[in-house]
């Protein structure tokens, strides 16, 4: 049997030669030669399964380490008998630290006090119902925008888009690449939603670049060299974090200039959101093989501490796991680079993963718990 795995996926050296032959690509490399003898896949975003890569190839089944799939055709998959699976799930922690330390760089740089802000969260599945855990932790008030659990599920919370986008100070989306139907997202941010958002709004995108039209967005954020769109009145520009791009990795360095916050599609990239993901594609392929592996991934690093003081604020510890604006920097830097700052990326924990030393207690400490962080043990 033989898989052919992208080289950069994490922790999964070792785990399934002892049952297979491993062939390790780089995913934007992977071509049809490379599967004439290929049983199954595993893959990332990178690795576009389309009829033209897998027809008249042996594979069985494609694995990608990711949450999202829009980068397999899986109506040709399922017509043809190719089974795919993804990580849904996975990294549902690594992009809620991401928000946190998001929100945590507007607290400290825009002196904004959250407690009395609204967060809108469109697309409410793994990872937004964790953001929504974590904006609540933080004393915020949230609004919630998902229409097929809305229909599916006839509980009240839901706003519709309109109302979100009316009350939120800030806006985060969390939605799947959607190209057709009734809950098409492609190019959801386009000049009607963002005229529809508050004066001097905040939005976060770490879903799919495609989910915004990209030049709307460029009317719309604020200090563009004083060029008034017609689209977008002045008095409605607002404020851009942006973590996913249209056209990766080329992406435009207009948008990168004008974002307030600009990352290279990390926010699910803690060590803990790449092991989860590792872990449930091999035991994928495990699985359809019929196979048992002898161990599971894993990390092995010490938890890291907290070394900051007990007067130190929530938003400092979140930025202590996390210092986005590291990656921010960097991107600016080397825009170039983008795809090698993702695959170079360094090591990140998420909350759970941190003890603090000096815990503290009262409101702040509650805080800190309801995050995920823990005392020294």
């Amino acid at each position: 049997m033989k898989l052919v795995v992208d080289n950069q996926i994490p922790f999964i050296r070792g785990i399934l030669e002892p049952f297979a032959l491993i062939s390790y690509l780089p995913g934007a490399a992977i071509r049809k030669e490379n599967l004439t003898d290929a049983d199954g896949l595993i893959i990332r975003t990178r690795t576009k399964c389309t009829r033209e890569l897998l027809q008249g190839t042996p594979v069985q089944i494609i694995a990608t380490a990711t949450i999202g799939y829009d980068h397999i055709d899986t109506e040709w998959c399922e017509a043809t008998g190719i089974q795919w699976t993804n990580a849904p799930g996975c990294n549902s922690g690594s992009v809620a630290q991401y928000v946190a330390a998001a929100l945590a760089a507007i607290t400290n740089e825009k002196q904004l006090d959250l407690k009395d802000k609204t967060l809108g969260i469109i697309g409410v599945g793994h990872v937004g119902s964790k953001v929504e855990h974590l904006a609540k932790a933080l004393g915020m008030n949230v609004l919630l925008n998902d229409p097929p659990r809305a229909r599916s599920e006839s509980l009240p919370g839901f706003a519709d888009l309109d109302t979100l986008l009316k009350h939120s100070d800030i806006v985060t989306l969390h939605v799947p690449l959607n190209r057709t139907g009734p809950d098409k997202t492609l190019h959801l941010v386009d000049y009607q939603f963002l005229n529809k958002l508050k004066p001097n709004a905040i939005l976060i995108n770490t879903a799919r670049g495609e989910v915004i039209e990209e030049q709307a967005v460029l009317d719309w954020i604020a200090g563009n060299n004083g060029r008034v769109s017609e689209a977008i009145p002045e008095s409605n520009h607002g404020t851009l974090i942006i973590d996913t791009w249209p056209d990766e990795p080329h992406i435009n360095p207009e948008l990168l200039a004008k974002a307030w916050i600009g990352t290279p599609h990390i926010a699910g990239y803690s060590l803990d959101g790449k092991l989860n993901a590792t872990i449930l594609a091999a035991t994928a392929m495990a699985k359809h093989f019929g196979f048992t592996l002898d161990r599971l991934p894993s990390i092995d690093q010490p938890s890291p501490v907290s070394g900051l003081g007990l007067a130190s604020s929530v938003y400092d510890h979140i930025l202590e796991t996390y210092d986005i604006l590291a990656d921010d920097r960097r991107l600016r830097e080397s825009p170039e680079l983008f795809e090698n700052l993702r695959n170079n990326y360094p090591p990140r924990r998420e909350f759970q993963a941190w003890e603090i030393d000096s815990f503290p207690s009262g409101e702040i400490g509650h805080m800190l718990q309801a995050l995920g962080f823990g005392p020294t043990t």
